[in-house]
Parts: structure tokens; sequence; C-alpha cells
């Protein structure tokens, strides 16, 4: 009797203990949303912080990974626009996706907050990992169980591992999807992902119709990638136009019921390239295969203009490559030391 009381004290007192701690991870992955100003006031952005992303700027400048694009605000850098654009052969292919992060006053301490804006005013689900709230999933960035953030990582880092969840079977972002999901259910939802990213990533991001605050830097790409990539839109529309009028239910987001409508897409999409081929008389046209692999470049006067970069670099509080290395290689340590 004794032992058996014994054992249910213990279990009483570890249920307890463990709902604390479940309550304390819940706590520290609630505040996810740099959009969220109800939190506490942030402190200003430290001089060490601000050298940090400028470096960190620089270098996604310098030598972007491919399909990544980003830029500081004016006004702030610690508020960073990115741009990623869908990889081959994926669901995603030529998609647009647009993201807000705002880095932490002490940067690269803590990692930057993360908002994804592609989600037509929050009612797609584009993967597992990324909610039609914006909220997106990684353990990097605390959102996630798992290995999280160090000060050595960067935003081409963070902005890669990203880009990663942008894969060719989505739904096995999903934890135990195995057993959640048919054989045949991986196949349907990326026939989705197909739908919603020509329909909201492509065609929507083109036409801004949710009114996003996107880079003026970021138009000029858009409006590119949608020539480079049109071809490879008209070919998606007409091979799966057999779906046109079905209809189709998230099964990761309940409230949201698909209708194909790839007839009214093919049309938009023609419609579109004929304003920006008026637009861009200059830009030679892309490849027939859509691949941009006989793109030209613009002349100086038609370059995407860079120069909100450049104002963060070539500021006068900047210091040399080398002393900003040796910097940041004694702040990391320090940083280390003190944790």
């Amino acid at each position: 009797m004794c032992v058996v009381y014994h054992f249910l004290t213990y279990q009483k007192w570890f249920s307890h203990n463990f709902e604390l701690i479940d309550m304390a991870s819940a706590e520290s992955m609630h505040n996810w949303d740099p959009h969220n100003e109800k939190g506490p006031k942030e402190p200003p952005l430290l001089p060490s912080a601000s050298i940090r992303i400028k470096k960190d700027l620089m270098s996604l400048y310098k030598d972007p990974p491919p399909g990544i694009f980003a830029t500081a605000s004016e006004s702030d850098i610690r508020n960073v626009h990115a741009l990623i654009i869908g990889p081959m052969d994926t669901p995603y292919e030529g998609g647009m996706f647009y993201f807000f992060l705002r880095c932490p006053y002490d940067f690269p301490i803590k990692p930057p907050k993360v908002r994804f804006l592609t989600t037509d005013a929050g009612k797609v689900r584009f993967n597992p990992n990324m909610y039609a709230c914006g909220k997106v999933c990684l353990s990097i960035i605390g959102t996630w169980v798992g290995p999280g953030w160090t000060p050595a990582q960067q935003l081409s880092s963070l902005l890669i591992s990203i880009q990663s969840l942008f894969n060719d079977k989505p739904i096995t972002n999903e934890p135990g999807y195995e057993k959640m999901f048919r054989p045949d259910e991986s196949a349907e939802y990326s026939e989705m992902i197909t739908h919603e990213t020509i329909r909201v990533a492509v065609i929507g991001m083109v036409e801004n119709q949710c009114h996003l605050t996107i880079p003026p830097e970021f138009v000029p790409i858009i409006e590119r990638t949608f020539l480079q990539y049109f071809d490879v839109y008209v070919e998606t529309c007409t091979k799966k136009m057999y779906l046109d009028g079905r209809k189709y239910k998230d099964p990761l987001n309940k409230s949201s019921n698909v209708v194909f409508k790839y007839k009214k897409m093919l049309a938009k999409l023609h419609e579109i390239k004929e304003k920006l081929v008026k637009k861009h008389k200059s830009l030679k046209q892309p490849s027939s295969d859509g691949d941009g692999s006989d793109y030209k470049e613009d002349t100086d006067e038609e370059r995407i203009d860079e120069t909100n970069v450049h104002e963060f670099v070539d500021s006068p509080e900047d210091v040399e490559d080398e002393d900003m290395d040796s910097y940041l290689e004694e702040y990391s340590e320090e940083s280390s030391d003190d944790s």
C-alpha cells in the first residue's frame, strides 16, 4: 500500500512538472511573430548587432544562394525582407515566396523572428511547416523542437533552411505522415500545392493581390522570374487542365477547400505576360524551355536597384572587413562564454 502511495505521489509530481516544462516550452515558442507589437518594447539595436546584420546582408549580396534574395528596410536595418524562388522539379517551381524577418537587438546571440507572407491573406498553408497565419516552424528560430540557433549561423543559413522546406514531397515534412495519410495522399497534396503556387505565389505575387509591402527592389526580380518561368507555368496549367473544376480539401488546413481553376489561371498568365512585355520591351524573351538559360541581363539603367544594401554596407561607421572579422570572432567567443 505504501509503495502504491509513493508511486501515485511520484506520478502526480512528474505529471505536474512535465506540464510546467511543456508550458515553458510552449511559451518560448509563442512569441514568434515579428509583427507582434503586444510584447515588451525591444531595446535599441546593439552596435555589434548592426555590424553583424550588415555583414550578413553583404554576404547575401556578394554571393547569394540560388533562388534567394534579401534586402533590409531603409528605415530600420533589423527588418529584413526575403524572397525565395520555388526550386525546380517541386510543386513550388517558379513560385515567389515572400518572408519578413526581424533581427533581435542582440543578434546574432538570438535568432530573427520570421513571418511568411505569401499566404493569400491567411487562407493558404503552403507547407506543413508554414502555417496560413505566417508562422514558420524551424528549430533554429525556436518555433519547433530540435537543434537551436547559434551565433555562428547567418541570415543566409536561415534562408537556406527555409528554402529546404520547399521540397518535392512537402507532406513528408509533417511528423508521422506515414500513419496519418493514405499512400496516395502525398501526390494529391502536391497537386494542390502546385495549383496554389501558380494562383497565389505567381499570379498573386506579380499582381500583389494582397497588397503586401513588397520592397521595390523585389519587383523587377518578381517580373523577371515570371517571364523566365512563363512557359513552365503554361505547360503546367495545360497538362493539369483535366483537374479544372475539381475540389480538394487540404488535410492540414480543414477550413481550406481548394477549387482547381487552371482554365482561368491560364488566361490570367497570358494577360500578365502581355502587360510585362509591353512594360519591359528591352528584356530578351525567356527560352522556350522556361529555364531562363538564354536570359540576358539588363543594361545598367535597368538593373535591380541595390542602393539600400550599399547604404548599409558603405555607411561611415562600418569597419574594414578584416577588423570586422576579428571583432565578430571575439564577440562570438565572449557570447559563448557568457552563455
